[in-house]
């Protein structure tokens, strides 16, 4: 087993993962808001809302990480669940932007991200 300042240093890791995931959500949301022509749908994709809508959830969704980010850098206890229960729905919101986006580049960086937090 791990001491408590290694495990700390794990946290602080995952604290720091958990804020740039955030921003890259948010980031993907305002892109998916403003410029329409950016992602894509496809008739075989994962998106069932329009992608005004998918963007203005992904941007909610990415100041909710970035508030477990906070939360689990400040070393609330709370936060540790809370981000694992986030990590592990951002994937899936991940996979969808990835399945529908002419530039994967983004959803790729943020599921590896999000798997070296949740291993974090």
């Amino acid at each position: 087993m791990g001491t408590k300042r290694s495990m700390a240093g794990w946290i602080g890791f995952a604290a720091v993962l958990l804020l740039i995931i955030g921003c890259i959500d948010f980031f993907q949301g305002l892109i998916a808001v403003f410029e329409d022509e950016y992602y894509i749908v496809t008739q075989s994709g994962f998106l069932v809302v329009d992608l005004t809508a998918w963007g203005w959830i992904l941007m909610a969704w990415g100041v909710l990480l970035v508030l477990a980010g906070v939360g689990l850098g400040a070393g609330q206890q709370w936060a540790r669940w809370f981000a694992i229960v986030v990590v592990a729905l951002n994937v899936f919101a991940q996979l969808g932007f990835l399945g529908n986006s002419q530039y994967p580049l983004w959803a790729l960086t943020a599921l590896a991200l999000n798997i070296v937090v949740l291993f974090a």
